[in-house]
């Protein structure tokens, strides 16, 4: 990461904390949105000059004391205490993403019954996936390993092209990339993957630029099946312990059309025979 990744982080941070959350008077004449430089600093008990050097990318990367405070007085969730850190090379950056599925999650998409689940590495590669995630979404198993990313195929015209539904998937996309990105500094293809994305799509970058972080807890998405027609359905993310993977578990609301539908696509019970393993494939 970059100094001027730090700097941009504080001024978007900064621009969003408005006086009264920071337990300052509003006034009448500011100019700027959210705190003032000198605001900041004072909260964080730095001079006006050292912290206005961190903004320009002039500094040098604050302590871990100096980074906490900045976080307590910019008001940062924990998703982006942890973001600011790594921003100031105060904790560890990761391994490149890795494309190996552990056990236990091989064996939760054989066991998991019919609801369609698949797994994501750091960089939305789609490592493996159940046959009810195969009915619904696309035959991975059918696409070269390169071309098995979620985020490609969804945002970019592919087949998981989806109808929109807000900006809440985009926002959580752009969000879970930033943090990725600050995970894994020197993966070249995740950042091709932001610059791809933000080629294709301004509302995407828009939301890049913006730099929010934090979890979505569901993300909804609409899909159009070729045989089901639309259908809405929440994307819910399970973290693997020890690794940068997450299962999504692809759900609908009880008792509605979209839920029908779902039923409607697999056998109550989709698992494999014994001994089989069918679409759990991963990338190399």
């Amino acid at each position: 990461m970059t100094k001027r990744d730090l700097g941009d982080f504080l001024r978007s941070r900064r621009e969003l904390r408005t006086p009264a959350a920071a337990g300052l008077p509003s006034g009448r004449h500011r100019r700027t949105p959210g705190l003032r430089r000198e605001e900041v600093a004072a909260l964080a008990g730095v001079s006006v000059n050292y912290y206005e050097r961190l903004e320009q990318a002039r500094g040098p990367h604050p302590s871990p004391q100096v980074v906490d405070a900045l976080a307590t007085a910019l008001g940062l969730s924990a998703a982006e205490r942890e973001h600011l850190s790594r921003l100031a090379e105060h904790a560890p950056s990761g391994p490149a993403p890795s494309d190996e599925v552990p056990e236990p999650v091989r064996l939760l998409l054989e066991r998991i019954g019919p609801v369609p689940a698949y797994v994501l590495n750091a960089r939305h590669d789609v490592l493996a996936w159940n046959p009810a995630a195969a009915a619904l979404l696309l035959d991975f198993a059918a696409l070269p390993p390169s071309e098995r990313n979620i985020l490609r195929l969804s945002m970019s015209g592919g087949p998981l092209c989806c109808e929109s539904t807000g900006d809440g998937f985009t926002r959580h996309v752009a969000s879970e990339l930033r943090q990725a990105v600050g995970r894994h500094p020197a993966d070249e293809r995740l950042r091709e993957l932001v610059r791809d994305l933000a080629a294709h799509s301004a509302e995407f970058a828009a939301h890049w630029r913006e730099q929010e972080l934090g979890p979505a807890s569901v993300v909804h998405k609409r899909l159009r099946h070729p045989e089901l027609g639309l259908v809405e359905v929440d994307l819910q993310e399970l973290r693997t312990a020890g690794h940068d993977h997450r299962v999504v578990l692809v759900t609908a609301e009880p008792g509605s059309a979209s839920a029908a539908k779902l039923a409607a696509l697999l056998p109550a019970d989709p698992r494999p025979e014994p001994g089989a393993r069918p679409h759990l494939r991963a990338v190399r």
